[in-house]
């Protein structure tokens, strides 16, 4: 690419960045969105809860999503990973892994997070196919199924609140000694959730989907589905590039404008928050995009 200066560059190209292009592009700005093309849902076999698009595959929506924002001529795209981002004094310097480098006034972060998955042999095959993260996303396609949590303490516990309606068999795996309160535990056999506290030896699937969950006791249980709320890391290290601000969960921290603390930085999608969904994504990119605009449109007045 000969331009190495821009408006904005955006640093994730999935549905969260892709739609902040769309905004940005439709406002004329010149825009660079810059992305390696390895979502957190690759190998998640459908995507739901996204009208106009529910069933698709989220291959599917991200690629009919670029194909529309390609439509904007003053929106470019770039292939690679951010290695380096760096405040400068008439904006910012991105630096990529090929050693490629752009500046831009803002700076949209929409990289999304990375899933660390635990030590269980056959959890990352499933994850996203019958190991999933969302009853809104996944959870209608399971409704009534042989059903898992796999979690512990106050977040197995609300969680399961959720989980229940979806369906009645329904096991609470906490993978060693369980932490709920005498009142929790009361409530979850009034409502006849199972308890499980045996370690996991493993999950055997066939190609992503669970057939059961083998313990380190040699026990057996049969499975349709796991939720499980696993830890994640920002895809990016802009805590320590930028400076920006980090939730006590490890999200980005913004302000209902997408901005972060750090002036001319924005950040949508999911590595802001803990509605994962194409639905949410697509909004807060939108959004962030249109005040991204307003806020050049302010300093150039």
């Amino acid at each position: 690419m000969e331009n190495k200066n821009f408006d904005v560059i955006i640093i994730g190209g999935s549905y969260s960045g892709l739609s902040a292009g769309m905004s940005l592009g439709r406002s004329l700005r010149n825009v660079l969105i810059i992305d390696n093309g390895k979502p957190c849902n690759r190998q998640t076999p459908h995507s739901h809860n996204f009208i106009t698009h529910d069933g698709k595959t989220p291959s599917e929506i991200s690629q009919l999503a670029k194909k529309d924002v390609e439509k904007y001529n003053t929106v470019h795209f770039y292939n690679g990973t951010v290695v380096k981002t760096q405040k400068a004094a008439e904006g910012f310097k991105i630096e990529t892994s090929s050693g490629k480098k752009f500046n831009s006034k803002k700076l949209i972060i929409a990289s999304g997070v990375k899933d660390i998955m635990p030590d269980i042999p056959g959890f990352a095959e499933c994850w996203g196919i019958s190991v999933i993260h969302c009853p809104y996303c996944h959870g209608y396609e399971v409704k009534n199924e042989a059903t898992g949590i796999l979690s512990n303490g106050d977040m197995a516990y609300e969680f399961s609140k959720l989980i229940l309606n979806l369906t009645k068999n329904l096991t609470l795996f906490t993978n060693g000694k369980a932490s709920f309160t005498d009142g929790q535990i009361e409530k979850l056999n009034k409502n006849k959730i199972k308890l499980n506290e045996d370690e996991i030896e493993k999950i055997e699937h066939d190609n992503g989907f669970i057939q059961k969950i083998i313990f380190k006791n040699g026990k057996e249980i049969p499975l349709q589905a796991l939720y499980a709320k696993i830890p994640f890391e920002q895809n990016i290290n802009v805590s320590a590039d930028l400076g920006c601000e980090l939730t006590e969960q490890g999200f980005i921290k913004v302000d209902m404008m997408q901005k972060t603390n750090i002036p001319g930085v924005f950040a949508c999608g999911d590595n802001v928050t803990m509605m994962r969904s194409v639905a949410n994504a697509v909004a807060q990119g939108n959004f962030a995009g249109a005040i991204v605009n307003k806020e050049l449109s302010d300093e150039e007045f």
